[in-house]
């Protein structure tokens, strides 16, 4: 039985890797107001006795980022000055560039008369188009499985979810933050899977239902494939002759911020970040943390190599030795087999325990130099320790948390960042937490 449930699961990873992002069906969106009745998903308070909690969209327009506001953010004068600074023909609540992720932006054809772009990212944006599935959702009788052949996005599913908030938060084929917006004012991009879907204000619980309806959850399921999936994002952008240059250069956005922004007095460089000095290093923060992952599901020999084809990567990239093209499929073929064991892995505690040991060891040891390893292993141990925290695996876990908060202090301005500040309050998570 268990050998028939992981083969299931493996053939749903597989789908939802085929299965297109809502934005990329061809089904006419019908819009939010549909979603808003009382009777619905608009109820004010949950409704007792239905599997669902009914206010789902209360929710999603009060105190969701999603909503209204993600639209709204393109009037300010900020959004403005960035779509004249890259000389955008429209102003930014018309352009294709900002709509596609600070809002839901289907053709033309294929928007209802009641959908409203302005709406921002809304329901359709996960949920997918609702013109199969509106009615047949809410037949007597409709099960989870209905609903997906009638083309609900399963946001359900782990992958599918990942492919989904990765396809914004950091990009894909179709859209993407590069460097050049940046520099034109847009904000750097900062996203942890499983950290963002426990801020994510819920519209949802996970109960006995849940599991019977959807399958199980696995939060720590969910960090560990949205890093691979990051981490694979990062590596097909390399590998994409059209997105990994701009110009002369190289796609500035796959690389540390901070190994070029800082003040030239303070000097960044050490033996540790693995490459010579003068060099752009990768950001290769999504593959720092697959580290502990893969020390923990693959065979040693496995683990080695992933070690090994990390630093070739790094080194190829910066201009240190090897073919960087080589050295990034190469990863990438590794990183392909992982994902897919993890889709049936379920993580135990013991598991965590030595995970949440080996970042912090490799925190110690220098491994976290550069900001953005340091911000992603930060919220990889939130993660970790509010999951053994909430299932009896921390002694101390009024400690863990002041611990938990130095380390987040540390990690707070990613302009002031020091990294001894950081393995100080690494060390004094260690005393407190690992035995």
């Amino acid at each position: 039985m268990r050998i028939v449930l992981a083969a299931l699961l493996a053939l749903a990873a597989v789908q939802a890797r085929a299965q297109p992002l809502p934005y990329q069906e061809h089904a006419m969106n019908l819009g939010v107001v549909n979603c808003a009745n009382s009777l619905c998903h608009g109820s004010i308070s949950r409704w007792k006795d239905s599997d669902i909690l009914q206010n789902e969209y209360i929710t999603w327009s009060r105190v969701d980022k999603h909503a209204t506001r993600a639209y709204q953010a393109l009037l300010t004068e900020r959004s403005k000055r960035i779509a004249r600074n890259l000389g955008l023909r429209e102003p930014p609540e018309k352009a294709k560039l900002c709509l596609d992720c600070h809002a839901y932006d289907p053709p033309p054809e294929l928007r209802g008369e009641r959908f409203k772009v302005t709406d921002g990212v809304s329901c359709e944006a996960c949920h997918g188009p609702a013109e199969h599935w509106i009615k047949s959702h809410v037949a007597p009788g409709a099960t989870h499985e209905d609903n997906l052949a009638h083309g609900l996005y399963p946001t359900s599913n782990p992958v599918a979810q990942a492919r989904l908030c990765l396809s914004c938060h950091f990009g894909n084929k179709d859209k993407f933050v590069t460097h050049r917006m940046m520099g034109a004012g847009h904000p750097r991009m900062s996203f942890e899977l499983a950290t963002f879907e426990q801020t994510e204000p819920p519209h949802f619980v996970i109960d006995d239902d849940w599991h019977r309806r959807k399958g199980s959850w696995d939060t720590a399921r969910v960090w560990a494939i949205g890093q691979a999936l990051a981490a694979s994002q990062l590596l097909d952008v390399l590998l994409d002759p059209k997105r990994s240059h701009d110009g002369l250069f190289p796609e500035l956005v796959v690389f540390d911020c901070h190994a070029c922004h800082h003040p030239m007095s303070d000097k960044r460089w050490t033996p540790l970040s693995g490459v010579s000095p003068g060099r752009v290093r990768l950001n290769d923060s999504s593959l720092l943390m697959l580290r502990q992952i893969v020390r923990r599901m693959l065979p040693e020999a496995d683990a080695r190599s992933y070690d090994e084809r990390l630093v070739a990567l790094r080194r190829a990239v910066a201009g240190d030795g090897g073919d960087p093209l080589d050295a990034a499929r190469a990863m990438r073929t590794l990183l392909d087999r992982v994902a897919g064991q993890l889709v049936t892995r379920s993580f135990l505690p013991a598991d965590l325990r030595a995970m949440l040991a080996g970042m912090v060891q490799d925190g110690l040891d220098g491994d976290y130099h550069d900001y953005a390893g340091a911000e992603q292993a930060t919220m990889a141990i939130a993660g970790l320790l509010d999951y053994l925290g909430r299932h009896g695996g921390l002694a101390d876990f009024r400690g863990a948390n002041d611990a938990l908060d130095r380390v987040y202090d540390a990690v707070r301005d990613d302009e002031k960042f020091s990294p001894a500040r950081f393995q100080a309050a690494l060390d004094g998570l260690r005393k407190t937490v690992i035995r």
